[in-house]
C-alpha cells in the first residue's frame, strides 16, 4: 500500500478566526459561520473577495454559497464537503490543501459554526429520531432495542473493553480529563476557564454508561471557528508566520461502522487512526518523537488512550503508563490539548483543535510549548476519520 502522497508543505494555513464558545449564542449559526470566517481573513490580511474555494463538513448547516454571499465574496472555483461528524475535523484541510496544491483554488476557506448546545444537542444520539430508512442508519437497529443510544453509551462498549483487556481504570480516564482542565483553567476562551478539576471531582462526577462518568464527555458547545489555506510561497507573504500542512489524511478500516464497530476481531484500538498514523508519518517523513504537541480528539476519554497507541507514542496498553507523572501536561514530554480540548475549551466538532494547533506554531497559544516544530492534530475518533500534521517554515 502506498502510503506517502505529494502533498508536503504544498499549502499553510495562514488565517485563524473564532467567535465566543457559550451554551447561548443569540444568534443563528449563519451569523457565527460569518463572524469566524471574517476574522480569519483579518487575521491574514485576505478579504472575502479573495476566496474561492471552501471545504466544509457535510453537517455544517451552512452552505458555502450562503456564507461567501454574506461576506461579500464572489467566484468559487472549489467546495466540498466531509461525512462521519467529527471524524470530517481534518478532512476539510486536507481537501483545501490537495485543491491549493492541484491549481483548483488559491485561497481556499475551512469553517465549523453550530449552536449545538442550545439547538442540536448531539449527545442525545439516536433517541426520539423519526424512522428514515437510510443504510448508513440501520445497523442503529441492531443496537437501539438494548439501550445503545446516545454516543457514550457507543463508545462505552469499547471502554469496557479496553480496560478488561489492558487492565486499565477509570483513573487513567481521569487523567486525561483532568490534563484537559487544567489547560483549559489558564485558557481566556474556553468555557472551563478558572475551573480545573482533581482525580477526586472526576471520581465523584456521575455515571453517564458504565465505566464513563460526566468529566469523561466533552462539551457541548455553542460557536464557530475557520481557517484560512494558501499556497506555501503565498503564505510567506502574509501577516502571520505560516502553518505548513507538513501532511493531510484520511482512513477508514475494514469493518468500519458509525461509533459502532463491534464486530472485529478486536475493539481495543482504532484501527482507522491508525491508517491516518501511518500515512501522516510518511507523507511528513518524521517519526512520533518528533512530535512536541498533539492535539487529539477528545469527545470521550478513553479514545484518547487508544490514539496515543495508534500513533505509536507507546505501545499497544502502554498509554496508562505513558500519561502518569504529567507527561501530557505542560511541561512534560508530550503536552495534548493544550487549549483544554472538546473537554475544556469547547465542542466545535474538532475545529478549535485546529487552530490551537497553527497558534503552537505560531509560538502564540496560551499554554504555549517550547520550540514547537510539529503539531499533531487528529479528528473525531469511532468513525472514519482524518489528521494533520502542522509544521514550522
Amino acid at each position: 500500500m502506498r502510503l506517502a502522497n505529494g502533498l508536503k508543505d504544498k499549502a499553510a494555513i495562514v488565517g485563524i478566526g473564532q467567535t465566543e464558545f457559550s451554551k447561548r449564542s443569540n444568534r443563528t449559526e449563519l451569523r457565527l459561520a460569518v463572524e469566524a470566517v471574517g476574522a480569519a481573513l483579518e487575521d491574514c490580511g485576505l478579504r472575502a473577495t479573495d476566496v474561492d474555494g471552501m471545504s466544509l463538513y457535510t453537517m455544517e448547516n451552512n452552505p458555502a454559497s450562503e456564507v461567501i454571499h454574506n461576506l461579500g465574496g464572489g467566484d468559487l472555483r472549489f467546495f466540498s464537503r466531509i461525512h462521519y461528524g467529527g471524524g470530517a475535523a481534518c478532512g476539510p484541510i486536507h481537501q483545501a490543501a490537495m485543491a491549493i496544491a492541484s491549481g483548483s483554488a488559491d485561497v481556499v476557506v475551512c469553517y465549523r459554526a453550530m449552536n449545538e448546545r442550545s439547538e442540536q444537542r448531539f449527545g442525545a444520539g439516536v433517541q426520539d429520531r423519526p424512522n428514515a430508512p437510510k443504510t448508513e442508519d440501520v445497523h442503529f437497529g441492531w443496537y437501539a432495542p438494548f439501550g445503545l443510544l446516545t454516543p457514550a453509551a457507543w463508545v462505552a462498549m469499547f471502554a469496557q473493553r479496553y480496560l478488561y483487556t489492558y487492565g486499565a481504570t477509570t483513573e487513567d480516564f481521569g487523567r486525561i480529563a483532568v490534563a484537559a482542565r487544567k489547560h483549559a483553567a489558564t485558557n481566556p476562551a474556553a468555557w472551563f476557564y478558572e475551573r480545573p478539576i482533581s482525580l477526586d471531582d472526576h471520581r465523584n462526577s456521575r455515571w453517564i454508561v458504565e465505566p464513563m462518568r460526566l468529566l469523561d464527555c466533552c462539551q457541548e458547545s455553542d460557536g464557530a471557528v475557520a481557517v484560512v489555506v494558501v499556497s506555501a510561497e503565498r503564505a510567506r507573504d502574509l501577516k502571520q508566520k505560516p502553518a505548513l500542512i507538513r501532511a493531510a489524511a484520511q482512513g477508514m478500516a475494514a469493518d468500519q461502522r458509525m461509533m459502532t464497530s463491534y464486530y472485529r476481531d478486536d475493539i481495543t484500538g482504532i484501527p482507522e487512526m491508525g491508517l491516518v498514523a501511518r500515512q501522516l508519518f510518511a507523507t511528513a517523513k518524521i517519526d512520533p518523537e518528533d512530535i512536541q504537541t498533539a492535539i487529539l480528539y477528545d469527545h470521550f476519554t478513553p479514545f484518547v488512550l487508544a490514539q496515543l497507541e495508534e500513533f505509536g507514542f507507546c505501545k499497544r496498553g502502554e498509554a496508562k503508563d505513558f500519561i502518569r507523572d504529567g507527561r501530557i501536561e505542560i511541561g512534560g514530554a508530550l503536552p495534548i490539548n493544550t487549549h483544554g480540548g472538546q473537554l475544556g475549551e469547547a465542542y466545535i466538532h474538532g475545529m478549535n483543535g485546529i487552530t490551537e494547533g497553527v497558534r503552537q506554531i505560531r509560538g502564540t497559544a496560551v499554554n504555549q510549548v517550547p520550540n514547537v516544530e510539529h503539531v499533531l492534530v487528529t479528528a473525531g475518533t469511532g468513525v472514519p476519520t482524518s489528521g494533520i500534521i502542522l509544521g514550522c517554515d
